[in-house]
């Protein structure tokens, strides 16, 4: 299972848009910008933008996770997504002898299925180990007695042509950055029922995170069926009622 944490966001985030959006619509200037943007007068300014659909000072705040238990998969999906900042564990630096993996659900619930990528995680690793020792050793070959340092240098080099046998299941890490117009987009794309399910679940996570840190901001973030009818058309997952249930803003009375 993902698991995900929020490790920084811009410092009150909620009344630096308001106050951004304050710039665009009123004489205000520098020095005064802050001034007398109250919770309310916050809110409002938000709920504003909301409506008319102006996003841009949104961009002015960010949000830093760290992602942890997800695939090479994963990453090739959630990197899609451009306007963002990623730092991921390499697999160049870091030796994946005895790699941790990531099974899809469907294939632990078939005890068929699941047997066979046991079978095949276990193939890929003895490979991976042969490989990197294989060309550790060619490398020293013409060094008769090589220091600590060498032999280190060499398998590093080593694993940088071993890891290409690695699976797309092999586990990964990785620290984002995106700005919260971008979070919008990302939750829009990434909560939808038709997304694949690690992303989706990364995605659920991060929004129910960015939501305690700026709850007017991502009030309605999520699927686009939130906001109306389902975009997939006949492709559509069949369960707005539910997907809605999940991600809708519980009132005061509900909490």
């Amino acid at each position: 299972m993902p698991t995900v944490r929020l490790l920084a966001h811009t410092p009150d985030p909620e009344t630096l848009v308001a106050a951004a959006a304050k710039l665009c619509y009123s004489s205000s200037d520098a020095a005064t910008l802050m001034d007398g943007l109250t919770p309310k007068k916050t809110e409002d300014f938000i709920n504003m933008l909301s409506e008319i659909g102006h996003e841009s000072p949104i961009e002015h705040i960010s949000f830093t996770f760290a992602i942890e238990g997800v695939s090479r998969s994963f990453l090739a999906q959630i990197t899609r997504h451009r306007l963002a900042s990623y730092s991921v564990q390499s697999q160049r630096y870091v030796k994946k002898d005895q790699f941790d993996y990531i099974m899809p659900p469907a294939i632990e619930q078939n005890e068929e299925a699941k047997k066979l990528f046991l079978e095949s995680m276990n193939t890929i690793e003895e490979s991976y180990r042969k490989l990197a020792a294989l060309l550790t050793e060619q490398q020293l070959t013409d060094i008769a007695d090589p220091t600590p340092e060498q032999r280190k240098a060499a398998e590093k080099t080593a694993i940088e042509d071993a890891r290409f046998v690695l699976p797309n299941a092999c586990d990964t890490k990785m620290v984002v950055t995106m700005n919260a117009r971008s979070l919008l987009n990302f939750f829009k794309l990434r909560c939808c029922n038709r997304a694949q399910w690690e992303i989706r679940e990364v995605a659920r996570q991060m929004l129910m995170l960015v939501r305690e840190v700026a709850p007017h901001i991502f009030a309605k973030a999520g699927p686009s069926c939130l906001r109306g009818a389902c975009p997939e058309g006949a492709k559509s997952c069949g369960k707005i009622t539910e997907v809605r249930k999940l991600y809708r803003v519980k009132s005061a009375d509900e909490k």
